[in-house]
């Protein structure tokens, strides 16, 4: 478990940044002007029905420890390649994000029978925000 020793290298600030970068795209990427109302079409759901989902924190703490989770891993995993730079960082984090993230909303949502829709309105949101990521990770280093 070398790659776990390097969590004492890793700058905590570049990771807060992150952090917020990665809900901020979130925000903006689902905001009903950008891809929120086709999100909401394709899973058949509307504003309103969204508003009166319970659960708040029960939806948002969970979300935003993975999101924080996902920034000290990337973190982590550039320090150990020695990536030190933002398109080392992004370039990295980019296939990490193709292959586990979108990857795994491609077979999960395939067969859950999802619209093809939703599963690029997903990905293309974790690929642009974990890319993000990386690249301040990366140019922190």
């Amino acid at each position: 478990m070398d790659w776990l020793s390097h969590i004492s290298q890793i700058n905590w600030f570049a990771v807060a940044l992150a952090f917020i970068s990665s809900m901020a795209i979130g925000f903006v990427w689902y905001m009903p002007a950008v891809l929120g109302k086709r999100w909401m079409a394709a899973i058949g759901k509307t504003e309103e029905d969204l508003k009166n989902i319970g659960g708040g924190a029960g939806i948002w703490v969970p979300m935003m420890v993975a999101a924080a989770l996902t920034a000290v891993l990337l973190a982590v995993l550039i320090s150990k390649l020695g990536l030190d730079s933002a398109l080392a960082g992004g370039w990295f984090a980019l296939v990490l994000a193709l292959v586990f993230r979108a990857g795994g909303h491609v077979i999960h949502n395939g067969f859950a029978g999802r619209p093809t829709a939703v599963t690029l309105i997903d990905s293309g949101h974790d690929l642009l925000a974990i890319t993000v990521a990386g690249a301040i990770i990366g140019a922190m280093a």
